[in-house]
């Protein structure tokens, strides 16, 4: 085998990219370097640079190219007219039989190693200036599948030469100002992985949209991986936690999101086609393509790639189903988070209560308004309208040019994974992804509001909102002595702060979790059968489908859940409130009007504590115990604290206490803390008690302020009376501090009062409060007003209101 021409994946490296391209010197460095590292790479071979120039001499290519690339700079002649030209010279030449044959030998060599005559082969491109640090090219050229035999794979081979020049690579190396003659393509021969009859998809070392680098984030689907690069399917979604993963006794997926994945890509069973896409069935749809430990398997190989290239990687991985074996099939640098800098930035919608008329995958994390323009087919692209939000079925690499002059971009198809996905992260341009009918929703010329800006759920609004943009510097943020911590609730949303030098969460609130990602009252789980309701039955029993019992739906999406919360800010404290749901707000869930009771004031009823305890909700309380247990003992995340809220009296806090023992939660075991809500008058009066039952207090403002001024925090009619400021609300709190302190127990603040008033935080500091936990948009002010306060604590001058 000439190895000028051809060379085995195992005899190269990182250095070979302007031999083979980046794809393909990517491919043998894992298989020279990470095979000691369990990671798989399919056998293979690839040609090279010079393989390339042979081509373009033996068929005297590169004059007509010129001129063909000259003619559409001066605007005689259309991208698609030169590209088309361009490409037929190509698949227009004749292999030089030295490539030919050196292409031949090596192809029967790979099936002797494979113990087949004429292997089935997958034929990729790698251009030599692709999957650079600072540039991606993906999906730019083509790739081949299932192609078997010597003739078929020259002629792949020919077509790979031609997609040098899609119209999309000629524009984006326009655009980044590549010279066209200056990249060569080689060509990677890789034995087929039987993904047709398993599955396959991509893998992330760090999260795509908000940067956070202590994730791998996979997508998977079943049958062949070009499905998910496209976006024709949606596929399964799972989120890993890097910190924990070499701790084998830990599990430490923190998200799983089962996908659609109504289609699957297979080999084609007759005919000129080498695949074709069939209908996944029911089975399909409703389970995950991979199980837990190939899950962990390949987080840990992703975890290997990126230590070793010292650089956040993008991974394709095969699932082989006549072996059950995985591989890793290609692998590049991830190009948008690794070279993003600069202050954080933050998108806010401005006071809106409008319903998405439209959710899917949010790509990035900002608000576009502007007019939809629907476009469904590729031959249409030119009636794109610049600055119009793209709306279209899914995007291929045809699209790129128009994506770039779009202001926002919505399909029907495809997770965050896709194509779509990739080029907009890309570009900077806001996308939502898979939302499964926008092109049949949204009218051409409508104004739309398209958020990514409220965590995963990326949101379409009808009409023009009001938004706002803010820009953060964390590097000029000062230290401070009070611990300065977070309030979250959403848990698609947490992953966006993890840049802020935060002390952890000083409140994570359960009951947003049940409300907005399990939407079903736990007692309807529970007992199921008893239930009256008939369509809730139907409802529930659709929404739980495809896990092991009805309960385990709810404890895995809140542990989940949970876990989304906690993982970002690890290994510091994740203090997590109980469900804190009054009578009436349980009752709206689904289910749940037959386990609740109507009182007339659900704001001093059955909530917080009592209910933990109560008949009507133990077997619930349980299933919230199993969830949290799951999280500290399964997932590893034991920087999770538990916190009891409205909390009465000490015989109370006793009986809480043991019902969670009862189910495997006991304080002080496996350093598990456990807080209580300081709220209500009796937590402040008997402190040493309460300090004696728990680790922590964290004072809830705004109940505390009711519950002590007799002010009903949600009259309209009584807001001027409501003021945590009042002199009888900071005795109070300035009470519980001295007191609980005394004790050795901590004291936090969890309200809105030190977000909304400065001279409120400045009377927490004075009187030395351990933590104020704040919401994120209010965090970076109130920090800078803190430490202001301590430096002239420090210097003995009196604290500015």
């Amino acid at each position: 085998m000439s190895q000028d021409l051809v060379i085995w994946f195992e005899e190269l490296g990182v250095a070979d990219v302007p031999r083979v391209g980046g794809k393909n010197a990517s491919l043998g460095e894992m298989t020279r370097a990470l095979g000691a590292a369990g990671v798989q790479v399919p056998a293979g071979f690839a040609t090279t640079a010079t393989a390339y120039h042979a081509y373009l001499d033996a068929n005297g290519i590169a004059g007509p190219l010129r001129d063909r690339l000259a003619d559409f700079r001066a605007g005689t002649a259309t991208l698609q007219e030169a590209g088309e030209a361009i490409r037929q010279l190509f698949l227009d030449g004749q292999m030089p039989a030295r490539i030919a044959e050196a292409v031949r030998d090596a192809y029967r060599q790979l099936g002797q190693r494979q113990k087949e005559d004429a292997p089935s082969v997958a034929v990729r491109s790698s251009a030599t200036a692709e999957d650079l640090p600072t540039a991606s090219f993906a999906g730019q050229q083509e790739t081949f599948l299932n192609v078997r035999g010597e003739t078929a794979l020259l002629d792949a081979c020919r077509r790979c030469y031609a997609s040098l020049f899609t119209d999309r690579a000629i524009a984006y190396r326009e655009a980044q100002g590549f010279d066209h003659l200056a990249v060569a393509l080689s060509i990677g021969v890789q034995v087929m992985v039987r993904s047709d009859l398993a599955g396959s998809g991509v893998i992330f070392t760090l999260d795509t949209e908000t940067g956070f680098p202590d994730v791998v984030v996979l997508s998977a689907a079943w049958g062949l991986g070009e499905t998910v690069v496209q976006g024709t399917v949606e596929p399964d979604k799972l989120t890993v936690f890097k910190p924990l993963l070499d701790d084998e006794r830990m599990i430490p997926i923190i998200e799983r999101t089962r996908g659609a994945k109504a289609q699957k890509l297979v080999y084609a069973t007759g005919g000129s086609a080498r695949t074709m896409l069939v209908e996944t069935t029911r089975r399909e749809r409703e389970s995950f393509v991979l199980r837990t430990a190939e899950v962990l398997q390949l987080a840990r190989w992703a975890v290997a790639v990126e230590r070793h290239y010292g650089r956040p990687m993008d991974l394709e991985w095969a699932k082989d189903g006549r072996t059950g074996e995985l591989f890793i099939v290609q692998a590049r640098p991830e190009t948008v988070q690794a070279r993003r800098a600069g202050p954080l930035r933050s998108w806010h919608i401005r006071a809106h209560r409008a319903q998405p008329i439209l959710t899917g995958s949010a790509v990035g994390e900002a608000v576009a308004a502007a007019e939809a323009c629907v476009i469904r087919s590729a031959e249409d692209i030119a009636g794109f309208r610049d600055g119009a939000i793209l709306v279209t079925e899914a995007t291929d690499p045809d699209w790129v040019p128009i994506m770039r002059r779009a202001a926002g971009i919505v399909t029907d198809h495809g997770g965050t994974t896709s194509h779509a996905a990739i080029v907009s992260r890309e570009l900077g341009v806001p996308a939502v992804v898979g939302t499964g009918h926008a092109t049949t929703t949204l009218k051409e010329g409508q104004i739309i509001t398209l958020s990514c800006a409220e965590g995963d759920e990326g949101r379409v609004y009808e009409g023009r909102l009001e938004f706002s943009e803010t820009e953060l510097d964390i590097a000029a943020l000062p230290p401070t002595r009070t611990a300065l911590m977070l309030n979250l609730a959403n848990p698609a949303a947490a992953l966006r702060w993890w840049r802020l030098p935060a002390a952890g969460v000083g409140l994570a609130r359960m009951e947003f979790i049940i409300n907005d990602h399990i939407r079903i009252h736990p007692m309807a789980l529970v007992r199921f059968d008893t239930l009256r309701d008939e369509k809730a039955k139907r409802q529930i029993q659709e929404i739980s489908r495809g896990w092991p019992s009805r309960t385990e739906y709810f404890v895995d999406r809140l542990a989940q859940g949970i876990a989304r919360l906690a993982a970002p800010f690890h290994p510091h404290p994740v203090i997590l409130r109980l469900s804190d749901f009054k009578t009436n707000e349980y009752a709206h869930l689904l289910g749940g009007a037959e386990f609740e009771p109507a009182e007339e004031n659900p704001m001093l009823g059955l909530r917080g504590a009592s209910r933990y305890y109560s008949d009507r909700y133990r077997d619930g309380f349980a299933l919230e115990c199993r969830a949290i247990r799951r999280v500290r003992e399964e997932i590893g995340l034991r920087n999770l604290i538990v916190m009891v809220p409205f909390c009465r009296s000490p015989a109370e806090a006793d009986r809480v206490l043991a019902e969670m023992a009862r189910n495997g939660l006991r304080r002080g075991e496996d350093g598990l803390q456990v807080y209580v809500m300081c709220e209500i008058p009796s937590n402040v009066i008997l402190a040493e008690e309460f300090a004696a039952r728990f680790d922590g207090f964290s004072i809830g403002s705004n109940d505390l302020t009711q519950l002590v001024l007799g002010v009903d925090r949600d009259s309209a009619e009584l807001a001027p009376l409501f003021d945590e400021r009042d002199e009888a609300v900071k005795r109070m709190i300035a009470d519980v501090i001295r007191r609980a302190h005394a004790c050795g127990a901590k004291v936090g603040i969890c309200g809105e009062a030190p977000s909304n008033h400065p001279d409120f935080a400045a009377f927490l500091v004075e009187q030395g409060i351990d933590s104020i936990s704040l919401n994120p948009d209010s965090f970076a002010g109130t920090l800078r007003r803190v430490a202001e306060m301590e430096a002239q604590l420090a210097t003995g001058k009196e604290v500015a209101p």
